[in-house]
């Protein structure tokens, strides 16, 4: 989709299972998060315009909106009005700021008294919560 110019969109590789009980919403989002965390979209890269992601994925265009409103909250990509959303410089950051959170968590663990166990077992069932 790119034909050599730098600022067209990229096509995004994103799979909505519509039989999950997980929202299409966040799985759109928790994807695109991925995607930006790992690098695979790198910062400054030009993600679909709303209508045309929902158009590719078969979402409501709110759908897609939320998704990226998330991601923009998040700080994982910046939307510049009619030029489009683009992946933060932000994004970059993000693992940085994750250890500094594990570092204040393990920090206050310890101060508790609590088991590094059973510290890891807290930690692990709240990222398997929504956390809302």
């Amino acid at each position: 989709m790119t034909h050599g110019n730098a600022t067209a969109a990229l096509a995004i590789d994103v799979r909505i299972d519509a039989g999950s009980p997980v929202p299409p919403y966040e799985q759109l989002r928790s994807q695109l998060a991925q995607q930006i965390n790992d690098r695979a979209l790198a910062v400054g890269t030009r993600l679909p315009t709303v209508r045309r992601l929902a158009a590719d994925l078969g979402l409501a265009v709110n759908t897609v909106a939320r998704s990226y409103r998330e991601l923009e909250e998040a700080g994982l990509v910046e939307t510049r009005g009619r030029a489009g959303t683009f992946v933060s410089a932000a994004g970059e950051h993000s693992r940085e700021r994750a250890r500094a959170a594990a570092e204040h968590y393990a920090a206050t663990v310890r101060g508790l008294g609590i088991d590094p166990g059973e510290a890891v077992r807290i930690a692990e069932a709240a990222l398997r919560t929504d956390g809302r």
